[in-house]
C-alpha cells in the first residue's frame, strides 16, 4: 500500500456486494463468530492479504467484504459489544457514555475548545454509541465523492437486510413530528431511508424490543475461515518500506494487546489472488490521524518536536477536524413521555436537521456536555438544577450539516491509548453561528 491514498480505503466498506447471511442479532446475544478473540491469544507474528485498523462502522462491512476473497485480520481496540446491557438497551443510552472507566467502550476527551465529547472504544464502533438513526445520504453528497450511486444504493441494501428496523412513533415523537410540519417542515414524507427535504420518519438499529444492533452484526456475512478479529489489539505504529521505494509502502503493523505484549502482523506475500496487499486505517477521525502521526507521516515539526521519526512530511495529516454544532430545547411535560431516541428527522433547506429524544436521563446528558467545575456559570448551574427536577421532558435538537469552521488535531504525546489534542474552531466562521440562529 502506497502511503497515501486514505479515501479510498476508508469509502471502500460502502462497496460491499450482496452475500448470504444467516439472520441477525442484538448486542445481548453473542453470536458464534469463531474468528473472533482476544489480542493475547494472537502469535507473535502473522501475515495476512489485507490488514484493517479499527472494527467500527467501516472496519466491520469491510472486513466482512475482503474476507470472501481474502485472509483478513481486522484489529480492534476495545472489545466486543455482546453482553454489554447499557449497550444493548435503549434506555440506557446515556449510561455508556456515561462510563469513564478504562475499559468503557465511550472514551471521553475535551476538545482544545473546552467542549466535552465521546469517541467509541469497541467493535462495532459509533454504531454502539450513538442514537441509531439510520438514513441514505444526500445523492449530491454520494456524487461529488466520486462514488458509483447505483453501488452505493445496492450497498445500503446489504446494511438493511441485517440491522436496520422501522421505530413505532408513540405521544412524543408523534406530537415533534406534527410540530415540524405545523411550522413548515413540509412535506410529509412518510417512512423513508431517503435524503428528501421535508419532515419524515427514518430507520433505527433497535428492534421492537428496544434492542441495539449494531455494524458488528455485518460480520455475519464474513467467510469465517479467512477473517481474524482481534480484540484489545491497540495498534502503536503502521511499519513502512523505504528502501528501494519512491514514496513510504506500508507492510505491517506493530500493536499490543491487553497484557502489553507486543505483537505485528504483516502482509502476504503470496501472489496469485488479485491482491495488491494493503493497511486499511478505518480508525475514526481522531484515531486515524493519530495513528499516521505516531507512524512517521504527518507535519515534520511537530513529528520532531515528540521525537518521532520523519518517514513523509504531510502537513494536511490532522488538518479539517470539524465538529457539527447542535442547539436544543428541553420541554417539560405534565404527563409521562416515554423513552425514546431519534426517530424521525426535519430536513431543512437551511442545511440543518430537527431531531429529538424522549424522556432521557438529561441531568446526565448535560453534564456529559457540559462540565461543572468551579468555571462553570451561575447561568449553567442554575439550568442543571431545573432539568433534574424534571421528571417527565423531551428534548428536540437542531444539528447544523457540514460546518464552514474547521480546526486541527496534534499529538499530545506518543501513547496510542492518550487522546489526541483535537481543536474544533467552533463558530470561527460567522456563517455557522448564522445558520444554528
Amino acid at each position: 500500500m502506497e502511503a497515501f491514498g486514505p479515501w479510498r480505503f476508508i469509502l471502500a466498506a460502502i462497496f460491499a456486494g450482496f452475500l448470504h447471511f444467516q439472520g441477525s442479532c442484538s448486542s445481548d446475544a453473542a453470536p458464534n463468530y469463531t474468528f473472533m478473540q482476544e489480542a493475547t491469544k494472537a502469535p507473535q507474528v502473522s501475515y495476512y492479504d489485507y490488514i484493517i485498523i479499527g472494527g467500527g462502522t467501516a472496519g466491520c462491512p469491510l472486513a466482512a467484504t475482503l474476507s470472501q476473497n481474502f485472509r483478513v485480520l481486522l484489529l480492534e481496540r476495545g472489545g466486543s459489544p455482546y453482553g454489554n446491557q447499557n449497550i444493548t438497551n435503549l434506555a440506557t443510552f446515556v449510561d455508556t457514555l456515561k462510563d469513564t472507566s478504562p475499559t468503557s467502550p465511550a472514551q471521553s476527551f475535551v476538545s482544545e475548545d473546552g467542549v466535552v465529547n465521546t469517541r467509541p472504544r469497541v467493535l462495532g464502533g459509533g454504531t454502539c454509541l450513538n442514537a441509531g438513526f439510520y438514513t441514505h445520504a444526500d445523492p449530491e453528497f454520494v456524487q461529488k465523492a466520486g462514488l458509483d450511486l447505483d453501488l452505493v444504493n445496492r450497498s445500503y441494501q446489504w446494511v438493511e437486510k441485517v440491522m436496520l428496523f422501522e421505530p413505532q412513533l408513540r405521544q412524543w415523537q408523534s406530537a415533534v413530528r406534527d410540530g415540524l410540519l405545523e411550522v413548515g417542515v413540509l412535506p410529509y414524507n412518510g417512512y423513508t431511508f431517503e435524503h428528501i427535504y421535508g419532515t419524515k420518519v427514518g430507520g433505527t438499529i433497535f428492534d421492537k424490543d428496544n434492542h441495539r444492533h449494531t455494524a458488528v452484526d455485518l460480520l455475519q456475512y464474513a467467510n469465517p475461515s479467512d477473517l481474524t478479529v482481534l480484540l484489545h489489539a491497540t495498534v502503536h505504529r503502521i511499519l513502512f518500506k523505504t528502501k528501494g521505494q519512491s514514496k513510504p509502502a506500508a507492510h505491517g503493523v506493530i500493536f499490543k494487546d491487553a497484557a502489553g505484549n507486543e505483537h505485528r502482523a504483516y502482509l502476504s506475500n503470496e501472489t496469485g489472488k488479485g491482491s495488491m496487499g494493503e493497511i486499511i486505517v478505518s480508525a475514526g477521525a481522531l484515531g486515524s490521524p493519530q495513528l499516521l502521526m505516531l507512524s512517521g507521516i504527518g507535519p515534520a515539526q511537530h513529528l520532531k518536536s515528540l521525537g518521532i521519526e520523519v518517514l513523509l512530511d504531510q502537513p494536511m495529516v490532522g488538518q479539517g477536524m470539524a465538529d457539527n454544532h447542535m442547539n436544543f430545547i428541553v420541554v417539560p411535560s405534565p404527563s409521562p413521555v416515554e423513552i425514546s431516541l431519534v426517530q424521525q428527522v426535519g430536513i431543512t433547506r437551511l442545511g440543518t436537521y430537527i431531531e429529538a429524544f424522549g424522556r432521557n436521563d438529561f441531568v446526565k446528558f448535560f453534564e456529559l456536555t457540559t462540565p461543572t467545575n468551579e468555571t462553570t456559570t451561575k447561568t449553567t448551574k442554575s439550568a442543571l438544577e431545573i432539568i433534574e427536577r424534571l421528571q417527565n421532558a423531551g428534548m428536540i435538537f437542531e444539528k447544523t450539516s457540514g460546518p464552514v469552521s474547521t480546526g486541527y488535531l496534534k499529538l499530545r504525546n506518543r501513547n496510542p491509548d492518550d487522546n489526541p489534542m483535537v481543536t474544533f474552531n467552533y463558530f470561527k466562521e460567522p456563517e455557522d453561528l448564522q445558520r444554528c440562529a
